[in-house]
């Protein structure tokens, strides 16, 4: 048996303050260049036609296509009610209408939303003593777990945000629709109002309640999903690598290996994955700095944001964005990127 995997040539996206926001962009089967973004077509396709498929297949390796859509599969049969295991009654408790039943009925449900409308920017200064020193000062603006079509106020509020804001590039950390199954067209409709406000390069990666039939919507839109690949960014003729990986929370296609092969040397590099449960790999690849989301900052919190559940495997003082941020940066005085995170 022999598996296949494709490895594409890009052009480095440039960086540079006086340059175009981005000189390529990689499609589905071929690459491009661009100048203007294109609009999400009015009719996006929730189902993946086999040209999809096969570009898919081409590009990412059959065994990592197949395997992420089997395990799609077999959950959504599962939620809707034809697996054998559905009425177990341990998976009763994770059901959104019980929880949301339950809230509405201990008065939590209406504040949790307003709570959820209440979207903060927090500012968070990086030293990282391998930055090449052209980056210093690199802006990235970081969005999680947006979970678009659960909440339209929470969108319509962070769309009234974005221009405001200043940055360089913005990384999406997985988690856009707001279930693990069923029809995404919202979901991209609404990632494309906000993706109407956003300048600059911007890359993605998948998180646990994402398809990858959302791919080919979300790159015509301009966003360069990273699925255990890499680019290089160019800035000031100095080079950083960005990485991203699948997700390695339910569905565990992740593949640090695969990816990190495609770094050239022992340059500087960062790491986008939906959760922060791969710490430890990352820290053993090398990496210097990792951006995650799926943790919610706790999900649920006590005053003082002390983190009641994470749903993941990993110290609990690492549900803190800000915990997780000092574990990250080094105490000497050197170059220092900004990194902007958005959550609500």
């Amino acid at each position: 048996m022999r598996i296949e995997e494709a490895t594409m040539l890009r052009e480095p996206y440039r960086v540079d303050n006086d340059a175009e926001h981005r000189v390529s962009q990689q499609a589905i089967a071929e690459s491009i260049a661009i100048e203007d973004y294109r609009p999400l077509p009015s009719r996006v396709t929730t189902w993946m036609s086999k040209d999809i498929s096969d570009s898919l297949e081409r590009r990412l390796g059959r065994l990592h296509v197949k395997q992420r859509i089997s395990l799609e599969d077999d959950y959504e049969a599962r939620v809707l009610g034809r697996g054998l295991n559905y009425f177990r009654p341990e998976s009763w408790f994770e059901s959104p209408t019980i929880i949301g039943t339950a809230l509405k009925v201990t008065g939590l449900y209406w504040r949790a939303k307003k709570n959820a409308e209440r979207i903060q920017i927090r500012h968070n200064d990086i030293v990282l003593p391998r930055l090449p020193s052209s980056f210093d000062g690199f802006t990235i603006l970081q969005m999680s777990d947006l979970h678009v079509d659960m909440n339209e106020g929470a969108m319509e509020r962070l769309i009234e945000l974005l221009p405001g804001l200043t940055y360089d590039l913005c990384a999406l950390t997985g988690d856009y629709r707001g279930k693990g199954f069923g029809p995404f067209d919202a979901t991209l409709e609404g990632l494309a109002r906000m993706r109407a406000r956003i300048t600059g390069p911007i890359f993605g990666v998948l998180g646990n309640y994402d398809t990858i039939r959302m791919v080919p919507g979300l790159e015509e839109m301009g966003i360069r999903m990273l699925l255990n690949e890499a680019e290089v960014l160019v800035r000031g003729g100095q080079r950083i690598h960005l990485v991203g990986i699948d997700d390695a929370h339910y569905y565990r296609v992740d593949n640090i290996e695969k990816a990190v092969s495609q770094l050239s040397g022992d340059e500087f590099s960062i790491l986008l994955s939906h959760t922060p449960e791969i710490y430890r790999q990352a820290a053993h690849a090398d990496f210097d700095l990792l951006l995650s989301g799926h943790t919610h900052g706790g999900q649920i919190c006590l005053p003082g944001a002390i983190p009641i559940t994470l749903d993941a495997k990993l110290p609990r003082r690492m549900g803190s964005v800000v915990a997780l941020i000092r574990a990250i940066a080094q105490p000497e005085e050197v170059n220092e990127p900004r990194h902007h995170d958005i959550s609500n």
